[in-house]
């Protein structure tokens, strides 16, 4: 027993000699597929076509659009993608089996109205998914593709590739979604990568070294239960959030028209303090001052941009009440206080659940009043809110 046992012994040891001489090179492996492309490294902002246009989409609208936020200012405070969503190829690829701008909708291809949007000082985004058709079923899909046309989009000059998850061979997509990071690394051109996969296999898990977004989420809707219901479905991935990789809880609604402006409101500052992307989904060809007055915040913005990258947690609910907060760099936390019921209602944030010591005084701004309340607060903030309205504050410690 005694020979058989140290024999056992010296057989287990020879096998972990060769695994650590093997995790060296797998490390390396993994490190060279891993997506390394600088992008992403604050939440992106932009504007996409499917919330509002769905498959109504052509070259003269694009090129509107992306007037639009020059024109309005929304490129001055961040807003850079002009992103193009399903639909706008041909149902065929070509000969060489490349794939076909639509001829009726985009006449002069997809390199031109890049250079457009570049012109403009922009970056445009495209659209695939990691089956054999994309959702919509009226153009090719990228699967056993993915070299060819991450190489395609380069040449064209894309910067970002929304990458959809319909009509699979049935694998899974931590099998499919990797094909194509490591063929936009071999494309010869940074292009931000955002994984389309709906939430089902909880890509925040697995997302990071794949791409630079990941959505948490079904798609979202125009209304108050689909987005506060998406709102909920992403902040239990808080932790996987950092520079270089965000949850993605779908596109903005914001001026499509189904919902309140205290709504709207809420939904901008929970996509704000979440570390979400922030991709608008309305015409900005016609939008409304109230629209214009939510999407230009920069105050909530610059706390979606804040180089920390801490993405909110709920620290306290209460019934139909909620406190979300995350820190921030200089010291400050942010804080977000929500009342998700049908009544007005007191609502507090107390220090404890923000990671504050409660003797510690703060000075408070209001991001939608835009003024530092006279006040300043030691132990809690309270805060009287309407039906399915907020607060939305950044805590600054007084020395």
């Amino acid at each position: 027993m005694g020979k058989r046992r140290c024999a056992v012994v010296a057989l287990l040891a020879t096998i972990m000699a060769v695994i650590m001489e093997l995790a060296p090179l797998t490390v390396a492996t993994s490190r060279r597929n891993m997506l390394t492309n600088g992008l992403g490294m604050t939440p992106p902002m932009g504007w996409n076509s499917w919330n509002h246009f769905g498959c109504n989409i052509d070259e003269t609208m694009i090129r509107e659009t992306a007037d639009a936020v020059v024109s309005t200012g929304l490129s001055k405070i961040g807003y850079e993608y002009v992103n193009i969503d399903d639909c706008w190829a041909e149902i065929s690829r070509d000969d060489k089996g490349n794939l076909v701008p639509k001829k009726s909708i985009f006449p002069y291809g997809i390199k031109v109205l890049a250079d457009y949007v570049h012109r403009k000082g922009l970056k445009l985004g495209i659209y695939s998914d990691a089956g054999y058709f994309t959702c919509s079923k009226k153009m090719p899909g990228s699967l056993d593709h993915e070299e060819r046309d991450a190489k395609t989009f380069a040449s064209w000059g894309i910067d970002y590739l929304k990458y959809d998850n319909c009509n699979t061979d049935g694998s899974k997509p931590t099998v499919r979604y990797p094909v194509m990071t490591r063929a936009l690394m071999k494309a010869g051109r940074p292009i931000f990568f955002s994984l389309c996969e709906w939430g089902d296999m909880h890509p925040a898990e697995w997302g990071a070294p794949v791409g630079n977004s990941w959505r948490t989420t079904n798609d979202i809707a125009d209304n108050w239960e689909s987005m506060i219901s998406r709102a909920d479905q992403n902040e239990v991935y808080a932790e996987y959030a950092r520079p270089g990789g965000w949850n993605d809880l779908d596109m903005l609604e914001v001026g499509n028209g189904g919902m309140t402006e205290d709504e709207y409101i809420v939904h901008f500052s929970l996509w704000a303090i979440s570390k979400a992307p922030l991709l608008l989904g309305c015409n900005l060809r016609n939008m409304t001052e109230k629209t214009m007055k939510i999407i230009t915040n920069k105050e909530v913005i610059a706390v979606n941009q804040d180089p920390y990258g801490f993405q909110a947690k709920k620290v306290r609910m209460e019934g139909d009440q909620e406190i979300w907060a995350a820190r921030l760099s200089d010291y400050r936390i942010s804080v977000v206080l929500l009342n998700r019921g049908p009544v007005r209602y007191s609502t507090t944030a107390r220090w404890g659940d923000i990671g504050l010591d409660p003797k510690t005084e703060v000075e408070a701004r209001d991001l939608w009043e835009h003024k530092t309340l006279r006040t300043h607060f030691v132990g809690n903030l309270t805060a009287t809110l309407g039906s399915h309205s907020c607060k939305f504050y950044v805590l600054k410690p007084i020395a």
